[in-house]
């Protein structure tokens, strides 16, 4: 038994030795990261400072949909619903191409209008067309 400690010690030893290595080179690259201006040769960036960096374009999630796309986008759930019963709320988005967020209205919509109708709570909620 005494063997196997000694031998379990000495790995640990030595992992640790190991990890303070890794941790000591990651922090002298990044020193010298911050110190030659910003650029990284580890993920190959050849940026200069000054230049900028194109982000993709997104969606407004503050601007409100008009009620004509709200009011088409609840029919296409509806119908979706109707056809694929007992889905969750990830998988309607899924099927529909669309972010779970952008459903939270409709699917309010719906049940308060009485043409969805669910079973269960939170996310193992499923949904149903009456």
């Amino acid at each position: 038994m005494s063997n196997i400690d000694d031998a379990v010690r000495e790995a640990v030893e030595l992992f640790v030795e190991q990890l303070k290595d890794l941790i000591q080179r990651a922090a002298l690259e990044s020193v010298q990261t911050a110190l030659n201006g910003g650029s990284s040769s580890r993920r190959g960036s050849k940026r200069q400072l000054g230049q900028s960096i194109a982000l993709p374009q997104r969606h407004e999630t503050s601007s409100k949909r008009s009620p004509a796309e709200l009011a088409a986008l609840i029919k296409k759930l509806h119908t979706h619903i109707a056809k694929h019963p007992g889905l969750r709320i990830e998988k309607i988005a899924a099927g529909l191409a669309v972010p779970t967020k952008a459903l939270v209205l409709p699917v309010k919509r719906l049940i308060g209008d009485r043409k969805l109708s669910t079973k269960g709570q939170k996310r193992a909620t499923v949904y149903f067309a009456q």
